[in-house]
């Protein structure tokens, strides 16, 4: 396939993650919530994936990573003790850094209040 073959279709792929994710990232987010360390950066990445304001590029990128923790059958099944979820977490803080600085304060307190945690202190607005 080449370059521009494969871009030509890089919309359909953002939209068939995007199905994805719509469909099964709360439901995997209730079953793993507890068991996985970086929950609140995950749904972080997902408020700031679904954000208007979000330029596309960003979007792709944090798609791409939470349609792959939620894709069942992955590098490393989700139910092997120990290490089910690291391969999650390796794409999802590699999305993360790359686009880190997208994902706002308002994101993060999204993702806290989605999860029932404390609200984050007040912010400057952005």
């Amino acid at each position: 396939m080449t370059n521009s073959s494969a871009n030509a279709n890089l919309p359909s792929l953002i939209h068939a993650n995007e199905r994805v994710v719509a469909r099964g990232f709360w439901r995997k987010m209730r079953r793993v919530v507890r068991v996985i360390p970086f929950a609140e950066d995950l749904v972080a990445a997902y408020f700031c994936a679904i954000d208007d304001k979000t330029p596309t590029r960003v979007r792709a990128i944090l798609i791409g990573a939470l349609a792959y923790f939620v894709i069942p059958t992955d590098a490393i099944p989700d139910f092997i003790a120990g290490l089910g979820f690291t391969d999650d977490a390796t794409v999802i803080a590699t999305a993360i850094g790359i686009v880190s600085g997208h994902i706002k304060h308002r994101h993060h307190a999204q993702a806290r209040g989605a999860l029932d945690l404390p609200p984050l202190p007040a912010k400057q607005a952005e």
